[in-house]
């Protein structure tokens, strides 16, 4: 739960976790991008987690990570002033819980693209030129809203800042309820 305390959200408990959720093609990381500004104006600091079933490479060929990682080095993490990395070898997926509690204690909001079959709130992006049907089931998923995505005509903003601030403010009553 976070309070809203000397100008800015204060987390008590753990980091509330929301999953943005669609189809493939559907907007979800356009919505992100939208949506991360927005929440940073209302003072939450904000962490994200994309969820990649078909696995990924972040590594570069020929670099020093990349060459320890290929040397057989079962976590390589590189650290900068900047930034962090973390490339680990696992066995399984991890649940969102887990990643929370062993890499993530410094924000207020933990918003994951992905994770559609996970048991956190979702929104989702549904997009209905290119997708028949919503991917969330009612009864077996608890959504807090759902934005559509359409096809962007002459002028038209896909996602509005309207339809931005809409969101915020569910996420804002939500992360204050739970």
């Amino acid at each position: 739960m976070l309070l809203f305390l000397e100008g800015r959200w204060k987390k008590i408990g753990s980091i509330p976790i929301i999953s943005i959720v669609g189809k493939s093609n559907s907007g979800k990381t356009l919505f992100i991008e939208k949506l991360i500004p927005e929440l940073k104006e209302a003072g939450l600091k904000v962490g994200t987690i994309k969820h990649d079933v078909h696995g990924f490479d972040i590594d570069r060929p020929g670099k020093d990570t990349w060459r320890h990682k290929q040397a057989g080095a079962n976590l390589v993490l590189i650290s900068s002033p900047y930034k962090i990395a973390l490339i680990k070898d696992v066995e399984q997926d991890s649940k969102l819980d887990k990643l929370q509690e062993e890499y993530i204690s410094d924000v207020d909001l933990i918003l994951t693209e992905g994770y559609k079959s996970g048991d956190k709130p979702k929104i989702e992006v549904f997009r209905p030129a290119r997708h028949e049907e919503k991917l969330c089931q009612p009864e077996e998923d608890e959504i807090l809203t759902t934005v559509i995505n359409k096809e962007k005509e002459e002028g038209e903003e896909i996602f509005s800042s309207a339809e931005i601030k809409g969101v915020v403010k569910i996420i804002l009553d939500f992360v204050a309820g739970s």
